[in-house]
């Protein structure tokens, strides 16, 4: 009688998530764990908590959601609260666990935490797969030079013209008895309310694997994916992207579940720009997530992989003028004050917020990218890190860095000032 315990973590659904399915086959009984750890909202990462309000607003409702799921079929998600690696050693121990799954991380503090367990539970048996990304690792060639810039690993990516790997999926209806685990720690789990109401605006933004796939799927039914190059790069609207990142940042949502959608549409509505472009921007997601793989903790420090440091530092008054939005830039203003109010800000805002702390402001990129990954309720290690360091171009960008007219991007992206106005911000 195998006793298996699944501890969810950036994997917050059920179904083409390769961990948990094959967990699923090996055992005669599960339970399924999500640990809160308190170091989430300890303000140490650069003067930041790394889960902000509006994150843990779709982080609790993604909880709430798959609990419901769960109990449909005669299990619960038991939410416990403590130091990750130390409350799963400890249930391991306790229920006499024979199985434990979990997926594998792209972040090089996720792994080690997972090391960890694996150290201290000699005994136990392990299922982890990598499940974040769009292909496995032996479907591509990993080398130095392809991950050296974005291009040359997409022109890999398409030259080799491979797929991703299909989706996996798993019967509610057939899931293993449920385990009854000893979990002490639930006394302590911590309240919905660490940041106040759990009704925090954050728009029309939601938490959840059954939130994800109803959108997708309506996104999918309608006309935008053909349009989505033409209107992606606009500062405000809902239809104007594929408000898709915080479902996959959550892992409500897989990477190659979008990638098949994508494909299914262009199947029957026919390909062009827009439905490539759609592509596009998941292989960009892809190459951070191999790159932060390749880089470790590299991805974080000041230098990056440049060869000379950044002539920036950390100018206090500056930084929390640029943090609340009252900079000399009323754009940049703009894009804070809707990142602070809803933690979300479109693709091109962050670029050019991201520039005007670096090359405007003079400001250490590491306290922007700790910043966004307190506020953004679609944080990914990778991408947001990645990102920044490709600003401030200690990173992979071969133009060492990028530079953004602020001016000229108001100009080109509000000349009308409604962006602007609409975020109250004054001259």
């Amino acid at each position: 009688m195998k006793k298996a315990l699944y501890w969810f973590s950036y994997d917050l659904r059920l179904q083409d998530n390769c961990s948990l399915a094959s967990l699923v086959k090996l055992a005669d009984q599960i339970s399924f764990v999500y640990v809160i750890d308190p170091k989430w909202f300890s303000s140490d990462n650069y003067g930041h908590k790394q889960v902000g309000a509006h994150r843990w607003h779709l982080i609790y409702q993604s909880l709430q959601q798959f609990n419901t799921q769960l109990r449909e079929h005669g299990h619960q998600l038991h939410i416990l609260y403590g130091r990750a690696e130390q409350v799963i050693v400890s249930l391991v121990k306790e229920n006499k666990i024979d199985l434990l799954g979990h997926a594998q991380q792209v972040g090089i503090y996720e792994q080690s935490q997972w090391q960890w367990v694996q150290q201290s539970l000699p005994q136990v048996g392990f299922v982890s797969h990598w499940d974040s990304t769009l292909f496995s690792p032996n479907q591509l060639t990993l080398s130095e030079e392809n991950l050296a810039s974005f291009s040359k690993f997409r022109k890999s990516v398409e030259k080799a013209s491979i797929d991703p790997y299909e989706t996996t999926a798993i019967s509610l209806e057939s899931l293993p008895q449920p385990l009854q685990i000893m979990d002490a720690a639930t006394a302590n789990t911590l309240s919905a309310d660490v940041y106040g109401k759990t009704e925090h605006h954050n728009g029309r933004f939601k938490g959840g694997e059954l939130y994800a796939i109803e959108h997708v799927i309506a996104y999918f039914e309608s006309d935008r994916p053909s349009c989505y190059k033409t209107t992606r790069n606009a500062l405000d609207g809902w239809d104007n992207s594929t408000k898709m990142s915080h479902f996959l940042a959550l892992g409500n949502l897989s990477a190659r579940q979008l990638w098949h959608h994508l494909k299914r549409y262009e199947s029957r509505y026919g390909a062009n720009e827009s439905t490539y472009w759609i592509g596009f921007e998941l292989l960009w997601r892809e190459y951070f997530q191999w790159l932060a793989l390749q880089l470790g903790t590299q991805l974080y420090r000041f230098q990056g992989g440049a060869e000379h440091e950044p002539v920036t530092q950390y100018f206090e008054d500056r930084f929390i003028q640029w943090c609340e939005g009252n900079t000399l830039y009323p754009l940049v203003n703009a894009c804070m004050k809707e990142l602070n109010s809803t933690g979300y800000m479109s693709n091109r805002g962050r670029q050019i917020v991201a520039s005007c702390l670096v090359n405007e402001l003079g400001i250490d990129w590491r306290f922007g990218a700790a910043y966004f990954q307190q506020q953004l309720i679609d944080h990914d290690v990778a991408s947001n890190w990645g990102n920044w360091q490709y600003i401030a171009g200690v990173g992979a960008d071969p133009r060492g860095g990028r530079h953004f007219n602020i001016e000229k991007q108001t100009q080109q992206y509000d000349p009308d000032g409604h962006y602007i106005n609409k975020w109250q911000v004054e001259e």
